[in-house]
């Protein structure tokens, strides 16, 4: 799956959430996961992929990454809730 996409990241249900952009989702899931790299996912232990957006290009996914940092926590979770409402980890799905 190497294509743009904007994703949520979190530590539990309703918890911490992390949102980022990526030209590669599983790769970056997987860093987020292992803790490979330092920053505000690692020492917030965000590990779950809750929600992921795929797009066309890589500016309309960094624009969309733009939006959803400036929104509100509810937004984020309206997000979330709409197509995750149990919270399950999405990574395994990028697989099948």
């Amino acid at each position: 799956m190497k294509e743009p996409c904007v994703y949520l990241m979190a530590n539990k249900r309703n918890g911490t959430l992390y949102a980022g952009v990526t030209s590669n989702l599983p790769k970056r899931v997987y860093e987020h996961r292992e803790g490979l790299v330092s920053g505000f996912s690692k020492s917030y232990g965000c590990k779950l992929l809750v929600w992921f957006e795929v797009h066309e290009t890589m500016e309309s996914a960094i624009v969309r990454e733009k939006q959803i940092k400036a929104g509100s926590r509810s937004k984020k979770l309206a997000l979330i809730e709409a197509v995750n409402p149990k919270w399950k980890d999405l990574y395994g799905s990028l697989f099948e």
